[in-house]
């Protein structure tokens, strides 16, 4: 099972729209997890890791041979890629995604704080990550 994907230049602009709110100028958006989370090369060659689930933009590694040697372990495709929730998706619950499609919960863990496997669902790209982008920024922005 192929753990990341891919969209278009199109696409991830519409998706990443609502993230304007965090420093994304000069990274472009290269691949995802399955749960939608972006990996984005800068020009100096680091790549950083959009935390759709946290709201959060992070500097993760200094070149693509780092990047590659941290998801080619267990730990590091449980922590960026979610393999574990993302075969349990597939294997458990038998949730297959097409080329424009992700999975995510609903409602998201953000509100409810819960993983649990059953509350994954299909869903577009797009509109997911476009959605967790507005609420992100309205809970970044609301009073404590």
């Amino acid at each position: 099972m192929e753990l990341i994907k891919q969209f278009s230049e199109q696409q991830y602009a519409r998706a990443l729209e609502s993230w304007d709110w965090l420093d994304l100028a000069g990274k472009a958006p290269r691949f995802t997890s399955l749960f939608g989370d972006v990996f984005l090369e800068s020009a100096d060659g680091a790549w950083w890791f959009l935390d759709t689930f946290e709201g959060q933009l992070v500097r993760g590694w200094d070149s693509r041979a780092d990047l590659t040697a941290e998801l080619d372990t267990e730990g590091g495709q449980d922590r960026y890629l979610l393999a574990t929730l993302a075969m349990a998706a597939y294997h458990r619950r038998g949730l297959h995604l097409d080329a424009s499609q992700i999975y995510a919960y609903a409602p998201p863990p953000i509100v409810t704080g819960s993983f649990a496997v059953d509350q994954i669902q299909v869903f577009n790209f797009v509109a997911v990550l476009n959605t967790a982008g507005q609420l992100h920024e309205q809970l970044q922005n609301s009073p404590s």
